[in-house]
């Protein structure tokens, strides 16, 4: 049957590039789509043969989004490469800064990022469905936002002198104290900040229930579910082993970060840069996984903070206690993830630890290889350095969280156009919501290499003869 193509380029309100084609029927049906990421990443390979105690400066700036994630990751790579575990003080305050990347990262996507699709409408003129369109709808609760994210941020830059691109986790600890001024001016900023968070949930939770039809055919399909998780799986994004359970949730396994490779493998297709990892016993694709706070949370038995495993047990009875396979519940997982990590800051900030100098050890015992791992805001990320007798490092692995995605991505953009996206004229709103299959996973993209230039958003429709019949442009 002769098809048209739409593409797609940049997909927007995403950190990063990529582009998404759909191939259509002559009849106006999808016949499928594609999300292509066409970036290419280089950092691992020009950070051969730089020093492993550079990586905690050289990795943030793969991503001005999640920097902090980069930074802890890093570090963690070189306490396990030089063999310099932290002391406890140490481990708190490089959560607690963890904690502050959680609060504004996830802040900023609900509400500036993913949130606009869903409080505005998809489709919303797009020329206001940002956070523009909100300030103006609802100029109270975008100052609120504001302030939640700028929250997020003075956390990271009361530890590390800056928001962006912080310097303070080293291999063996952390590079300054903590001060009780720095302690009480957080402390007291925080109830506010809880009251925000739990306002998101409340409009979502609205949200949701107004829109349930969307939801249940929005990207809806069977994955595994993966992300670090305490001795007794509970939710956790700092520090743990990491944790796959199946389609039906039962644990498939559970392994030390650093033996990742004895696990997940990694498909190709020629259509992206970006690989797909799956769960070798399983093969691919029946091994793909999700990870990020939809992953996570399908992953965990329980929250260990109130607020949020009360809304936790709320989430989990969606599905009757099975996974939740709805890709539109991130942004419901996301918000419950953020009163987690503001609970938990609470939680470190009154913990009398974080106000030792005992911040680093300096007897090392340098090893061949250093796994890292933390639960960046959109998943698991994984730092794995090999060093040499200079501690230069020999070779480099950075998974990436969005990398996790890549099969849920590619999946949720299918089903959605499928869904969504009739012709012969094509919507703007019916590609938004392709886009927002992809913007719901919040990926970082900007974990690959940065493009150049200028990102207009043009989207040419082409008839079964391969003739122009409409432009949609941004």
């Amino acid at each position: 049957m002769t098809t048209q193509k739409i593409t797609i380029e940049p997909v927007t309100r995403i950190e990063g590039h990529a582009k998404v084609t759909v191939h259509m029927n002559g009849d106006g049906s999808v016949e499928h789509a594609y999300f292509h990421v066409n970036e290419f990443r280089g950092f691992e390979k020009f950070c051969e043969g730089r020093l492993v105690t550079e990586m905690q400066q050289i990795t943030p700036r793969i991503c001005g989004i999640c920097p902090v994630s980069h930074h802890l990751a890093a570090a963690k790579a070189g306490d396990a490469a030089l063999g310099c575990p932290p002391p406890r003080p140490a481990q708190l305050l490089r959560e607690i800064m963890h904690m502050g990347q959680i609060i504004q990262s996830h802040g900023m996507h609900f509400f500036e990022l993913g949130g606009p699709d869903l409080l505005l409408g998809f489709d919303h003129d797009p020329a206001t469905r940002n956070v523009v369109g909100l300030v103006n709808a609802d100029p109270e609760l975008t100052l609120k936002a504001v302030r939640l994210r700028k929250y997020g941020q003075a956390v990271i830059s009361e530890l590390g002198e800056r928001s962006i691109h912080p310097t303070f986790a080293i291999p063996g600890g952390v590079n300054r104290a903590f001060s009780a001024a720095s302690r009480d001016k957080l402390l007291s900023g925080l109830d506010e900040q809880i009251v925000t968070i739990q306002a998101g949930v409340a409009i979502f939770k609205d949200w949701m229930n107004r829109n349930m039809e969307d939801i249940n055919k929005f990207a809806v399909f069977p994955t595994g579910y993966f992300g670090l998780a305490t001795p007794k799986n509970s939710l956790e994004l700092f520090d743990g082993e990491i944790r796959l359970v199946g389609r039906d949730g039962k644990q498939l396994v559970k392994f030390a970060p650093k033996n990742y490779l004895d696990h997940i493998a990694e498909h190709v297709e020629d259509w992206s840069y970006l690989k797909f990892p799956y769960y070798k016993p399983l093969g691919y694709p029946e091994g793909a996984y999700r990870v990020g706070p939809l992953g996570r949370l399908n992953m965990a038995d329980q929250i260990d903070t109130p607020l949020a495993n009360a809304e936790f047990k709320l989430f989990k009875a969606l599905n009757g206690g099975l996974p939740i396979e709805n890709t539109l519940h991130y942004h419901y997982a996301r918000l419950i993830e953020t009163l987690f990590a503001a609970e938990r800051l609470r939680i470190l900030l009154e913990d009398p630890d974080i106000l030792s100098t005992d911040i680093l050890n300096t007897r090392q015992n340098p090893q061949e290889r250093g796994v890292g791992c933390i639960e960046a805001p959109r998943g698991t990320l994984i730092h794995d350095y090999y060093i040499n007798e200079n501690l230069q490092l020999t070779k480099v692995n950075l998974i990436v969280s969005t990398g996790h995605n890549n099969y849920a991505m590619s999946k949720a953009v299918d089903s959605v156009a499928k869904t969504y996206v009739h012709g012969p004229v094509v919507a703007e709103g019916m590609l938004n919501r392709v886009e927002h299959a992809i913007r719901a996973h919040d990926p970082c993209l900007s974990c690959s290499t940065h493009a150049v230039g200028q990102m207009p958003l043009e989207i040419e429709i082409l008839d079964p003869e391969g003739n122009v019949s409409q432009v949609l442009r941004r």
